[in-house]
């Protein structure tokens, strides 16, 4: 098993050393994956920017403004389910949160959201643009090591969108201990999963619902909905899936 990372350290163990990525092949399909992301140029920027030592990568993602995955608003997906009243009221955590729309979103008389980031430019920015909304009471962001990190309350609710898809696969299965560790034993995980398939690096690195299922299945967790996700923005629709994940008695048959 792999070592931890020494204190200190809370980027470097999350990314390898980037490998020159190929085209992918031409006949991806959304069971399978999609085309390589390093086929837009601002992924391609991203990656450039992890070629030495990666524990500032992300840093200097959001000092250039090389943040491909940011929307620049909430996850469509994520304010419909806010406002079906589905998910777990409570505690809330976003990991790997960059501005922290979602955090906002989520956050709710009835919902306190903390939203985690490695990144202190990230946390930065998240706190200035929200200072002022009529729910700031409700959310807070911290710069902390999500691997690392040991609250004094564990959540209701964990939400992850594109941070999963940012670690080197051989470092997942701690995202699941984490998740494990952090989560009320009746808590929900709720993952977005953009799905990337025949491609080499990252990141973002090669993401499927297999690769969830098989971290997440060792420590308890089973899908107890799996779902395209039908609110997903222009250049992801059709490619990503939507899970509901809870720790389960009986087998999935997902």
């Amino acid at each position: 098993m792999r070592a931890l990372p020494r204190v200190g350290e809370p980027v470097r163990w999350l990314l390898a050393p980037r490998a020159r990525p190929r085209r992918a092949m031409g006949s991806s399909s959304a069971a399978g994956g999609r085309r390589d992301p390093a086929e837009n140029p601002k992924v391609g920027r991203l990656r450039e920017l992890f070629t030495g030592d990666a524990a500032d990568g992300w840093e200097k993602s959001w000092e250039f403004g090389v943040t491909p995955w940011d929307l620049g608003k909430p996850t469509p997906v994520i304010e419909h389910l806010v406002r079906s009243g589905t998910l777990p009221k409570g505690r809330a955590l976003v990991p790997g949160c960059g501005m922290g729309y979602d955090v906002v979103a989520l956050a709710s008389p009835e919902r306190f959201v903390v939203g985690l980031d490695i990144s202190d430019m990230a946390v930065k920015k998240a706190k200035q643009w929200s200072s002022s909304v009529p729910n700031a009471d409700y959310f807070t962001f911290l710069v902390e090591d999500f691997f690392k990190w040991t609250p004094d309350e564990q959540f209701d609710l964990i939400f992850d969108y594109t941070f999963f898809s940012a670690l080197d696969p051989s470092l997942r299965v701690y995202w699941a201990e984490a998740v494990n560790r952090l989560l009320k034993p009746d808590g929900e995980l709720l993952t977005l999963i953009y799905l990337i398939s025949d491609q080499e690096g990252g990141p973002p690195y090669n993401n499927t619902v297999a690769d969830y299922q098989r971290v997440l299945k060792p420590v308890g967790f089973r899908a107890v909905l799996m779902e395209d996700n039908e609110l997903a923005v222009k250049p992801r629709k059709g490619w990503e899936k939507l899970g509901r994940w809870k720790r389960c008695a009986h087998q999935s048959s997902l």
